[in-house]
C-alpha cells in the first residue's frame, strides 16, 4: 500500500515533444529525481505527475528539530512523521526547487508549464470521520473534531476552526444580551414620553425638508419613525455598548487562555515559526544562508504615504455615496409617487445601503491587488512576514471600505448640513442632507441592518454555491472525454491512481489565501458586532447564527469541494489577535461616540436635570422628560428662506408669515447658537470621556483578572522542563560515567 501513497500531484496539459514547455517539465522533473524523489506518470486528458519524497528528508527534519511529533501518531504516516508535516516539507521543496533555468514552480506556473500541484485527499479513517461528523449540514449543532482536524488540514487549519468555534460560543452570550435590549426598547414603544410628545404634536410646523416641490408638514407625521428611534435609543443602550467593550476585552483574554491550552495539548507551547522555516530551508538546500533581517525607513516611508493614498481615495467613495444619497433624496422628493415623495430620506438611505454594499464587494477585489503590490515593494524575507504585512495592510483598508460611510452617517450626517435659510450645499445646488427628524441614530441602524443582512446572506450563498457549481461543472466537463480514454486505453483506466488522482484535481483549487479570506471576514464581522453595536443591538445574534452556518460551510468546502488544503504549523492565529485587540479598543471609542454624539440620550438627560418641570417647577407628578420636544425645535422665520428656494403653499388655517421650526438649538432672532446648546455640547463631551476611560478601564482590569495562560497549563510546562533537566542531570551523574 505505501508504495501508492504520493504527496503531491503536478498536472500539466500535454505539450508537443521538444517544444519549450515540454522541456521546462523535464528539466524541473530532473531536478526532483536528483534529490531522490519518486515520480509516477499518468496520461488523461491531461498529464498527472505523482510525487513522493525519500524518507531520508524527514529523517533530516526530525534531527534538525529534535522534536519528533510524538502525541500526534498517524497510521498513514511512516516512522511517526506526521502525513500533515510531510506534506508541509513536500510542498517547500516543490516551491524551491530550482531548474537550470533559475525558474521555480511558481514562474512554470506561470508560464502554463504546470496547471496545478496539489496534496491528495485520501480514503484515510480521518479523512471519512470528517466528511461523516463535520462536514455535514446535520453536523450544526454539534462539537467541533479540533484534534481531527488538525490531524487532517493541520494546526494553522484547526486553529482557526477553535477560535471560530469560541467566538461562536461567546457571541451567544452578546446575542442574549442584546436581544434584552431590543425586547426593552420594544416596551418602550408605545411608552415613551419623547415619542408620545411627538406623536402628539399635531400643531407643530415643520420647515420643508427640501427646496421644491416639498411641503412644510405636521410633526406628528413623524410618530411611528419616532416610536422605533427611542425603541433604539434609550438606556438600555448605553448599558449594552458597555457590556460589549467589557464583552470584547473578555472574549480575547478567555480565547488566549483556550489557546494556551490546545497548543499545550498539541506540544507546540514553545514551537518557533523562524527555526521551522529555518529547518525547511536547510533541508531543500544545505548551501542556503538565512536572509538577514532588513529595515529600510525610505522605503518604510514610500509605503506609509502610498497606503494613506489608499485610504484618501477609499474616504473618497464614501464621499461619492454622500453625494448619490444628497442627489438621491432630491430626486425622490420631485417623484411623480406619493409614497416615494413622503419616505425620500428613508428611501435614500436604504438604496445607499444597497450601493454601499456593492461598492464594498468591488473594493474588496481592488484592496487585495494593491496591499499585494505594496507587499511586493516591501520584500518581506519570508512568508510569514509577508503574511502579517498582507493581514495589516489589507484589514486596514477593508476597514475604510467597510466603515467610512456608517462613520459619516453616525457623526458628521445632520451636523454639518447648515440651517433653514442658510444651508451647506453640493455645488451651490444641492443641500446636504439631514437626520430624520426623530434623530440619525435610526439611519445608522437601517444601514447596519441592510450591510450586515446583504454580507451574510450574498456572501455566504455566493461563498458555497460558486464552487459547489463549479465542483458540478468540472466533473460534467471531464466525464465524457473520460469515458472515451478509458475505451480506447483500458489497460491505463485500471491504475488505481488514475481515478483519485482526477477527482482530486476536478475539485477546485485553493491558494495561499483560502484560510486568510476566512479569517478576513470572521473579523470584519467581529468589528460590525462590536463597534456601532449600540446603534444595532440585534448585531451579535445575527452574527451568531450566520456563525453557526459558517463554520460548517468552510467545513464542507475544505473536505468536499476544495482541494487538499497544504498544512501549515501553527501555535496561535498570528497577527489577527492584535487585530482584535485594536478593534475591541475602537470599539470602545465608536460605542462612546455613538451615545454622546448620534444618539439623543445625552440631550434628554440634560433636559432632564437642567430645564424639566421636575427641575424649574420642583414637579414630581410628571415624567421629567415631559416638554423635551419642544424645548429641543427653533423657530425660522418664513421671510429668512434662501431666494431660490420655492416656499410651498400653506396649510389652510396657517398665515404665511408665521414662523416655522426645525431640530436644533438656535435663537429666533439671530440663529445663533442657544446656551443650552453649549450645555448639551459640553454634557456630550464630558459622556464621551467618562464613557471612554471608564470602559478603558474596565478593559484592563478584566484583562489583568483573567490569565492569559490557565495554571494548570503552567503547571504542566513547569514540570516538563524540571523533568527534562532531571533527565540530563541523571545522564552526567558520576555513577552513570564508566
Amino acid at each position: 500500500q505505501n508504495e501508492e501513497k504520493w504527496d503531491f500531484v503536478l498536472v500539466s496539459d500535454i505539450h508537443e515533444m521538444g517544444s519549450e514547455k515540454e522541456i521546462k517539465r523535464k528539466r524541473f522533473l530532473d531536478e526532483l529525481s536528483k534529490k531522490g524523489f519518486t515520480i509516477k506518470k499518468i496520461e488523461d486528458t491531461k498529464l498527472f505527475y505523482g510525487v513522493r519524497a525519500p524518507q531520508h528528508i524527514f529523517l533530516k527534519y526530525q534531527c534538525l528539530l529534535r522534536k519528533p511529533n510524538s502525541k500526534l501518531q498517524n497510521h498513514s504516516a511512516p516512522q511517526g512523521i506526521p502525513v500533515t508535516t510531510r506534506i508541509q516539507i513536500v510542498h517547500h521543496i516543490l516551491q524551491n526547487t530550482v531548474t537550470p533555468d533559475l525558474e521555480k514552480l511558481r514562474d512554470l506556473k506561470k508560464k502554463k508549464v504546470f496547471e496545478a500541484a496539489f496534496p491528495l485527499h485520501e480514503k484515510e479513517e480521518v479523512k471519512e470521520f470528517l466528511k461523516d461528523n463535520w462536514a455535514r449540514w446535520r453536523g450544526v449543532f454539534s462539537k467541533q473534531p479540533i484534534e481531527a482536524i488538525r490531524c487532517y488540514f493541520g494546526e494553522k487549519v484547526a486553529l482557526y476552526f477553535a477560535w471560530l468555534g469560541w467566538y461562536t460560543y461567546l457571541l451567544g452570550f452578546a446575542a442574549l444580551a442584546g436581544v434584552v435590549t431590543f425586547v426593552a426598547g420594544i416596551t418602550l414603544f408605545s411608552s415613551s414620553q419623547v415619542s408620545r410628545e411627538i406623536c402628539e404634536a399635531n400643531t407643530t410646523i415643520m420647515c420643508p425638508l427640501c427646496d421644491q416641490k416639498c411641503p412644510f408638514w405636521v410633526l406628528s407625521d413623524t410618530c411611528t419613525y419616532a416610536k422605533v428611534t427611542h425603541m433604539i435609543d434609550n438606556e438600555a443602550t448605553v448599558v449594552f455598548a458597555m457590556f460589549m467593550a467589557i464583552w470584547a476585552t473578555v472574549f480575547l483574554e478567555l480565547w488566549k487562555r483556550q489557546r494556551a491550552t490546545v497548543i499545550t495539548n498539541w506540544d507546540l507551547y514553545g514551537w518557533d515559526e523562524e527555526e521551522e522555516e529555518l529547518a525547511m530551508e536547510l533541508i531543500n538546500n544545505l548551501q542556503h544562508k538565512p536572509q538577514p533581517y532588513q529595515h529600510s525607513y525610505f522605503q518604510s516611508t514610500f509605503v506609509l504615504l502610498l497606503v494613506l493614498l489608499m485610504i484618501v481615495l477609499l474616504i473618497g467613495i464614501a464621499h461619492a455615496l454622500v453625494i448619490y444619497r444628497v442627489i438621491a433624496t432630491a430626486l425622490f422628493t420631485q417623484s411623480g409617487f406619493e409614497l416615494l415623495r413622503e419616505q425620500a430620506d428613508t428611501m435614500a438611505v436604504m438604496t445607499g445601503a444597497v450601493l454601499h454594499y456593492v461598492t464594498i464587494v468591488v473594493m474588496t477585489k481592488v484592496n487585495r491587488r494593491v496591499a499585494l503590490f505594496l507587499c511586493k515593494l516591501e520584500k518581506p524575507r519570508t512568508f510569514s512576514q509577508k503574511e502579517r504585512n498582507f493581514t495589516i495592510k489589507i484589514f486596514t483598508f477593508q476597514f475604510f471600505t467597510n466603515f467610512s460611510s456608517l462613520i459619516y452617517i453616525a457623526f458628521f450626517l445632520g451636523r454639518i448640513n447648515g440651517r433653514p435659510g442658510h444651508y451647506v450645499r453640493i455645488a451651490g445646488r444641492w443641500r446636504l442632507e439631514e437626520c430624520h427628524p426623530s434623530g440619525c441614530i435610526t439611519d445608522l441602524f437601517i444601514q447596519m441592518a441592510v450591510i450586515m443582512v446583504l454580507k451574510q446572506t450574498i456572501s455566504n450563498v455566493m461563498e458555497y454555491l460558486v464552487p459547489w457549481i463549479s465542483h458540478k461543472l468540472r466533473k460534467r466537463h471531464k466525464r465524457p472525454k473520460k469515458r472515451s480514454m478509458m475505451l480506447g486505453e483500458e489497460e491505463e483506466a485500471e491504475d488505481p491512481c488514475k481515478k483519485q488522482w482526477l477527482k482530486n484535481y476536478e475539485l477546485n483549487e485553493v491558494n495561499i489565501f483560502s484560510l486568510f479570506n476566512e479569517f478576513l471576514e470572521m473579523v470584519i464581522q467581529y468589528s460590525f458586532t462590536t463597534i456601532f453595536v449600540a446603534a444595532f443591538p440585534l448585531a451579535p445574534l445575527l452574527a451568531f447564527f450566520n456563525n453557526i452556518f459558517e463554520i460548517h460551510l468552510d467545513a464542507i468546502k475544505m473536505v468536499r469541494l476544495h482541494r487538499r488544503m497544504v498544512p501549515r504549523k501553527a501555535n496561535d492565529i498570528g497577527i489577527w489577535l492584535q487585530v482584535l485587540e485594536a478593534i475591541g479598543i475602537l470599539a470602545v471609542i465608536g460605542n462612546g461616540l455613538v451615545i454622546a454624539i448620534t444618539s439623543d440620550f445625552i440631550p434628554v438627560q440634560v433636559y432632564k436635570y437642567m430645564y424639566s418641570p421636575c427641575v424649574r417647577e420642583n414637579r414630581t407628578d410628571v415624567d421629567c422628560s415631559t416638554g423635551y420636544i419642544n424645548h429641543s425645535l427653533s423657530i425660522f422665520r418664513i421671510r429668512d428662506f434662501e431666494p431660490y428656494t420655492d416656499v410651498p403653499e400653506m396649510l389652510p388655517d396657517f398665515v404665511r408669515d408665521e414662523v416655522k421650526e426645525y431640530r436644533d438649538y438656535r435663537n429666533a432672532d439671530d440663529y445663533t447658537y442657544t446656551v443650552q446648546f453649549w450645555h448639551i455640547f459640553a454634557a456630550r463631551l464630558a459622556f464621551l470621556i467618562l464613557f471612554e476611560h471608564v470602559a478603558l478601564c474596565v478593559k484592563l482590569i478584566a484583562a489583568w483578572y483573567i490569565p492569559d495562560v490557565p495554571q494548570t497549563v503552567k503547571n504542566d510546562i513547569l514540570n516538563r522542563k524540571y523533568e527534562d533537566l532531571h533527565n540530563e542531570l541523571w545522564w552526567v551523574m558520576p555513577q552513570n560515567v564508566p
